[in-house]
């Protein structure tokens, strides 16, 4: 499999045509390893590889690194949390949301069936910022951040 960096600039946005889903542009992208096993760990693989569309405020390896070191906690022991999917679910909004469709102070409700609240200036989703925006993929648009998002 092909690995790539952000620092490429290879991404859906730059290829208007592509048609990898939000998984496949996540795992080919090399910095969402943890968020890939998490996915695949609580059955929600195929459910973002559907049509959608999809809006994903996706968590890079180092935002769940730091999550690891605040809660004190392994990998394997945030993989095994029985509430794993509702804060991945936590991270994703039904529907294709841009950064330009984003306003200062707007909540929006996830699949986990909680708000976040989005900031602009920096754009921020609850207190995790928007490092990366609008990534394009054939069924959704992904957002990365900085933070993994814990639903209250």
């Amino acid at each position: 499999m092909m690995i790539m960096s952000f620092s490429t600039g290879v991404f859906a946005e730059d290829n208007p045509q592509s048609k990898k889903d939000i998984v496949d542009i996540a795992v080919e992208a090399g910095d969402f390893n943890t968020l890939a096993a998490a996915l695949e760990k609580a059955g929600l693989v195929e459910t973002l590889k559907e049509k959608g569309p999809f809006t994903v405020f996706a968590p890079t390896d180092e935002a769940f690194e730091k999550l690891l070191d605040e809660l004190d906690i392994s990998a394997e022991e945030l993989l095994a949390r029985e509430d794993l999917k509702k804060i991945l679910l936590y991270h994703v909004v039904p529907g294709k949301v841009m950064s330009g469709d984003l306003k200062d102070g707007m909540k929006v409700k996830t699949l986990a069936n909680k708000k976040v609240e989005i900031s602009l200036d920096p754009i921020q989703v609850n207190n995790a910022n928007v490092v990366k925006a609008d990534i394009e993929a054939s069924n959704g648009v992904i957002h990365v951040i900085d933070e993994v998002l814990l639903p209250q």
